[in-house]
């Protein structure tokens, strides 16, 4: 989910693993040269999903990364399946009040540019979560840890699970 914490630990994460590290939605605002929400007022929804899938299934052929989808990337069967399969795949799960805490002054999350931004926020989390859950190896709480801590246990967890570590 948008505010849990992708970026900043996926970031920490590379670090420890001594991957390279890619945001997918940092990477399509590079390639198109402009930013996410205004993607979203020219193109739509659908036309952001379009490039983020294309996004993806450039980045997962990549080797030796570390990588944070944007928070709705899941909303794509395809691309549940490509990062589910492309390597080990984390869920930062966040609670609503965290995610909310987080994002609540954000005016660079478009689908949170709403009269209600809090209730748009609980429905996404209502439908994400399933799909989240669905393509996650690992589901860990990310709301009371700080960013490192959390990062050096995921590296620890990685490194003694066995679990292919491509792309997370």
């Amino acid at each position: 989910m948008m505010g849990a914490g992708k970026t900043t630990v996926g970031r920490l994460l590379a670090n420890f693993l001594e991957k390279k590290f890619y945001d997918s939605d940092r990477e399509i605002q590079k390639r198109t040269g402009v930013s996410i929400p205004l993607i979203f007022e020219i193109e739509g929804e659908a036309g952001f999903r379009k490039r983020e899938t294309e996004m993806l299934s450039e980045l997962v052929k990549t080797g030796n990364i570390v990588l944070a989808t944007g928070g709705g990337a899941v909303l794509s069967a395809e691309n549940r399946e490509m990062l589910k399969r492309s390597g080990t795949v984390i869920y930062l799960r966040a609670t609503i009040d965290d995610l909310w805490r987080r994002t609540r002054h954000d005016k660079n999350r478009p689908l949170l540019q709403t009269q209600d931004p809090r209730t748009k926020l609980t429905e996404l989390y209502a439908q994400r979560d399933p799909l989240y859950r669905e393509t996650a190896h690992i589901i860990v709480e990310s709301g009371k840890r700080s960013a490192r801590h959390l990062a050096q246990l995921l590296a620890q967890q990685l490194a003694c699970s066995g679990l292919r570590m491509d792309e997370i």
